[in-house]
């Protein structure tokens, strides 16, 4: 008998913990030539703004050892065509949606709640708070837990009960469990960890930044060890809030070392621009895993890293 992989973001249900990270598959379009998107447990759309917003100028993407630096500018089509064109789509597929949001003011989070939240199979939203704070001096609002708290109360304030809040931290912060507990008692419902790692690379030939505005994220394999020691550090201050991991995945097994770290559900990201199939195969790869140890169900993984040594998973004998 396969496992059982359904696992849950607060109240919402999915049929299995792997998911697509934001700004790695649109809204599932890109994907769906290469396998059905309802395959997954949701897709995490890119990051979307009130208004059309064209980003910074190229190069956007330098590749870097076991990784991507990446400084799009938060690009995108607007909210409008996101509602008009993007959710019908991605609903119409049979998908989950978990929805990205971005802002430059509290003001405008809560707007795009408002008009996100209002929309039929929104079943999450996700704040990105990795975005400049104008009145901050150019500071990322997750670099202020009281300016990352302001945010997420005002999405929650302007969301439906029913439609949970996830807030998206950066790991580059002084600290990562105080910015944590700060969203969650604004009335967060969730966490996503971690968004990518600020850095630069050079080009050796121009001896210039690789992208345009010097900084990037760093995202893909090389963060993986942050991202889970991330994950980790916030379940033991948090055991009781649910969050999704990220940062590195390539493999089931990179899957199953989340969830042993506490995370409900892994988002898929970097990955997806190499392997198009990746969320398929990583999906089949952990039910493999799961069933070579025996383990019933994937929720019976979440936090095992946690217990003690040689602790039973659920109703079986096996451990980790």
């Amino acid at each position: 008998m396969s496992p059982d992989l359904r696992t849950r973001l607060s109240n919402v249900e999915l049929e299995n913990p792997v998911m697509t990270a934001a700004g790695c598959a649109g809204s599932g379009r890109e994907l769906a030539q290469y396998f059905d998107i309802a395959r997954i447990g949701a897709v995490t759309t890119k990051s979307v703004m009130l208004e059309p917003r064209a980003g910074r100028p190229a190069p956007r993407v330098a590749e870097t050892p076991s990784g991507m630096l990446s400084a799009t500018g938060l690009q995108g089509p607007g909210v409008d065509v996101l509602l008009q064109r993007d959710l019908p789509w991605l609903i119409s597929r049979g998908g989950r949606a978990v929805v990205s949001v971005a802002g430059g003011s509290a003001g405008e989070y809560g707007e795009l709640a408002r008009r996100i939240s209002d929309a039929p199979g929104v079943d999450v939203i996700e704040v990105n708070l990795s975005c400049p704070n104008p009145a901050g001096q150019g500071r990322h609002f997750a670099d202020d837990p009281e300016e990352a708290a302001r945010v997420v109360n005002a999405v929650r304030s302007h969301t439906r009960s029913d439609v949970p809040v996830f807030a998206k931290l950066a790991p580059d912060v002084p600290d990562l469990v105080g910015l944590a507990t700060a969203c969650v008692e604004a009335r967060g419902d969730g966490l996503s960890m971690v968004n990518s790692v600020r850095g630069m690379t050079i080009d050796p030939g121009t001896l210039r930044p690789a992208v345009a505005g010097g900084m990037g994220g760093l995202s893909g394999p090389a963060i993986r060890p942050i991202a889970v020691g991330c994950v980790y550090e916030v379940h033991a201050a948090l055991p009781h809030v649910p969050i999704i991991g990220m940062g590195g995945v390539r493999t089931g097994a990179d899957v199953l070392e989340f969830l042993a770290a506490g995370a409900s559900a892994v988002a898929v990201g970097t990955m997806n621009f190499a392997d198009p199939s990746a969320c398929v195969r990583i999906l089949r790869e952990l039910e493999e895993t799961l069933d070579d140890r025996g383990v019933k169900r994937v929720a019976d993984l979440i936090g095992t890293a946690h217990r003690p040594m040689g602790a039973a998973l659920g109703n079986t004998s096996a451990a980790l």
